[in-house]
């Protein structure tokens, strides 16, 4: 498994997930910018992501939806504020989006990747959650959110 890091710190309201890949950089954020790719490995194992909209871009919109082995879809949207290749993306996280509460809880998850000791053929991706509250924080936690994310990180080394 590729997880070196889980740092949950009800604190600052963050989740931070820190993952060391055998890969060069730019091949690394081709896990983001190809929505094909992040399809494979965005969802734990057995739910996978289907991305019906995909703007990459700052200002984009990005609505998905992860399937349960179930047939349950639980869709999920982004708004994308920055995206510096290869190293830094920000997107706003929106959960549980329907008719009648079209913005509930809304995160900002930062990826920032980076070469691990200047070595171009192993990088470091740490994705940061910040929540909006300690009450927001605890929900995702006790839905599994840190194992959940820790298994679907754990699903790039296959693709790379």
């Amino acid at each position: 498994m590729t997880v070196t890091n889980v740092e949950k710190d009800a604190e600052n309201l963050t989740l931070k997930i820190t993952t060391d890949l055998d890969a060069g950089i730019d091949r690394v954020w081709e896990m983001w910018e190809n929505p094909r790719l992040l399809e494979k490995w965005w969802g734990p194992p057995g739910y996978p992501a289907t991305f019906e909209t995909f703007e990459f871009e700052p200002g984009g919109a990005v609505e998905y939806f992860m399937t349960s082995p179930e047939g349950q879809q639980f869709p999920d949207y982004w708004t994308i504020k920055t995206v510096e290749s290869p190293c830094l993306i920000e997107i706003n996280d929106g959960w549980e989006r329907d008719e009648d509460n079209p913005a509930p809880g809304i995160e900002l998850m930062r990826v920032d990747i980076s070469e691990i000791d200047g070595s171009p053929g192993s990088t470091r991706m740490t994705i940061t959650t910040t929540y909006e509250s300690a009450e927001g924080m605890k929900r995702m936690i006790d839905m599994g959110m840190d194992e959940g994310m820790t298994l679907a990180m754990g699903q790039i080394d296959g693709l790379l």
